[in-house]
This record gives structure tokens, C-alpha cells and sequence, in this order.
């Protein structure tokens, strides 16, 4: 980033020298976000975040009206795609929300029940943002396109981009989402991936930048920042065993403890864990931990601090739902740093009192 600051601060757009460096950096960077989804470098879009590029995906379904009207999703999306969809029931759309199973991951009967030939677009997330759980998104797009010949099917990767192998060919999604803080690029930066084969409507009009796709001159220290982060990824199958192990030694620890219930099921991405502290209120536990320099959150970053819509499609009562927190992982954490969050954990219980 700081190096495109420097050198490449000309506008990609622009004819001369300073453009045309900045525009084979965007290029560059461009191509680097293809390779790692396995997709052709004319199928990236950059966007500012996940939910531009979300939104970018599901209000597209208003120019296909003429060929049906219905959209299905799950209950427990992240917000950028219930409120986008919801948005679309005001012209008229028939959304059908897939309610999840008790272990967070969504049925594929509702899924093939739900679908028809006036379905023009499907959207199922990838990973859960507030459990982890690993929805069948491959098995879902294959449904989605041999019974709904007009559908596309979005997938919102945001939470799975980086931290799992992602081929958007072998999963067969016509959109794709990704978000560049998640692998610890700034906050600002994103894509959207759109299959050569689909054509979507743009949201914002202007100079026609990004094929055309999202007018505005990019962000060239962004989008290489992106590409550095990116590059700067670890094997992706030999980090999953790495995180599966730190994962499994904190559910242990956790479990041991006798007032922590596991909210997460066995399959998911072992970078969030979702639990239940028996009795105490999460809000009062995130302030705690938070004066020892521990910040976890009760859920959904953006769902700024209210009650977690995704538990309580699951089925979880309102205890559990209150007393509720999510862990987040990075690469760079050890069990140093599980043996000291579930140390304070103890702490808290001790010095806390029950809700």
C-alpha cells in the first residue's frame, strides 16, 4: 500500500506515464485475486467492501424481473444480504428465507422445494460470519441450476475467503463475494467475482471503470494492499490443520470449564467459534475481558451489539442467546492466547454476577 502511494498514485485511467503504472499495478493486483479463486482476471470486480459487492449481486435480480420473480436466501445471511433482499420485496419479489437446521447449516430438501422456474437468483453464504458453519454451497449451486434454469446463484465467501481453498469453477457459483480486512488487508477493499457467463446490471454509473461494472476511479493503494495480503496468505490446507488444532484446544479448555455451552456444530471453518456462557450476560463479559486487552464480540460486527438473529433461527432459546459470544481467530494466534481468554473467562465468572 505504501509503495502504491508513492509510485503509483497516477490515475489508472489516465493516458499518461503515472496512469498506465498504476493501471498494470491494478492489473497485477487483479490477476493475483483471480489465481487465488481459480477464476479468468475479466471476472473480478473490485468494490470498496463485501457489502458493495453483495449488494452489487442481489439488486442485479431487478433486471431480470421479466424472466420471474422469486429469490430465495437463508434467514442467517449477513445483513448486507437480508436488508438487500428485503429491499427487492418492495418491487415485488417473493423471498423465500431457508430456516437452518439446529447445527446452523440449512437443509438441501427446503432448498429443492423452494426452487422453481421463476427463481432468478439464489443466495447462500459460505461460512456463517457468527458460527462458522460450512453451508453446501456446491451441492446447493448444482440444485439451484439444474432446477431453475434462469437462476443465478450468489455466494457470499466474505468470512471463508483466506482462510479455506476456494475454486469458484469446481463450486459452480455465477457470483462470488469477498472482503479484503478478513485476511488482514485494510478496511475499504473487496470484490466481486461474476462468471464470464452472467451479466449483472452495475450499481454505480460514472467513467465506466471496472468493465464497466463500478464507476470510480480505484483505489490503487487499496487494491495492491489487497494483492500483498493475498501474497502474504500461507498455505491454505496446511493453515486449516493449524487452526483446527488451536480450534479444537479451545472447545476443550472451554468445555472443562463447566459454564461455557458450544454454539457451534462439528463442521465448521475453525476460525470462529460461537459459545453460551451459562448465566452471564454477554455484554457485561465483552467489558470485562475488554480491560485485559481480549476484544470478542456477541456476534455480527455489524449487527452492533443486537440480539443474534442467527442463534435464534438455530432454535437457541433466550439464555443462550443473551450469554452468547463469538470467538475470532487469525493465523497469528497460539494457545497462549486461548490459555489467557479462558483464564479470564474464569475470572469473570468468579467476579461477575449472574444475569
Amino acid at each position: 500500500m505504501n509503495k502504491a502511494l508513492i509510485e503509483n498514485w497516477g490515475n489508472p485511467s489516465s493516458l499518461h506515464t503515472l496512469g498506465m503504472h498504476a493501471e498494470i499495478a491494478v492489473d497485477n493486483a487483479r490477476q493475483c485475486v483471480a489465481s487465488s479463486i481459480s477464476a479468468s482476471q475479466k471476472e473480478i470486480i473490485f468494490t470498496s467492501c463485501g457489502t458493495e459487492a453483495n449488494n452489487t449481486a442481489i439488486m442485479s435480480a431487478l433486471h431480470r424481473k421479466n424472466r420471474g420473480n422469486r429469490i430465495i436466501t437463508t434467514s442467517i445471511e449477513h445483513p448486507s444480504v437480508l436488508n438487500a433482499v428485503k429491499a427487492l420485496e418492495d418491487f415485488g419479489f417473493q423471498v423465500i428465507y431457508l430456516k437452518p437446521k439446529a447445527n446452523g447449516v440449512i437443509d438441501l430438501v427446503d432448498l429443492e422445494n423452494a426452487l422453481n422456474d421463476k427463481t432468478v437468483l439464489v443466495s447462500i453464504m459460505l461460512v456463517n460470519n457468527e458460527t462458522g458453519a460450512i453451508q453446501p454451497v456446491k451441492e446447493a449451486c448444482e440444485l439451484t441450476h439444474k432446477l431453475s434454469k434462469n437462476a443465478f446463484f450468489h455466494c457470499d465467501a466474505v468470512q471463508a475467503y483466506g482462510k479455506m481453498p476456494i475454486n469458484v469453477k469446481s463450486l459452480g457459483v455465477d457470483l462470488l463475494t469477498a472482503s479484503g480486512h478478513k485476511i488482514h488487508a485494510p478496511k475499504g477493499i473487496g470484490f466481486l467475482y461474476c462468471s464470464q457467463k452472467t451479466h449483472i446490471s452495475p450499481l454505480l454509473f460514472g467513467g465506466g471503470q471496472e468493465n464497466g461494472m463500478r464507476s470510480g476511479t480505484e483505489s490503487v493503494p487499496l487494491i495492491c494492499a489487497l494483492q500483498g495480503a493475498i501474497e502474504s496468505l500461507p498455505n491454505l490446507k496446511n493453515q486449516l490443520n493449524i487452526q483446527k488444532d488451536l480450534y479444537d484446544y479451545t472447545v476443550k479448555l472451554l468445555e472443562n470449564t463447566g459454564f461455557a455451552t458450544i454454539n457451534s456444530n462439528q463442521n465448521v471453518l475453525p476460525y470462529v467459534l460461537n459459545i453460551s456462557l451459562n448465566g452471564y450476560r454477554s455484554e457485561t463479559v465483552l467489558h470485562f475481558l475488554e480491560s485485559k486487552n481480549i476484544f470478542i464480540s456477541s456476534g455480527s460486527a455489524c449487527s452492533k451489539g443486537n440480539v443474534s438473529y442467527v442463534l435464534k433461527e438455530m432454535g437457541k432459546d433466550n439464555r443462550a442467546i443473551d450469554s452468547a459470544i463469538r470467538i475470532s481467530f487469525s493465523r497469528f494466534n497460539t494457545k497462549s492466547d486461548v490459555d489467557t481468554l479462558v483464564n479470564e473467562l474464569i475470572n469473570a465468572t468468579k467476579k461477575l454476577r449472574k444475569a
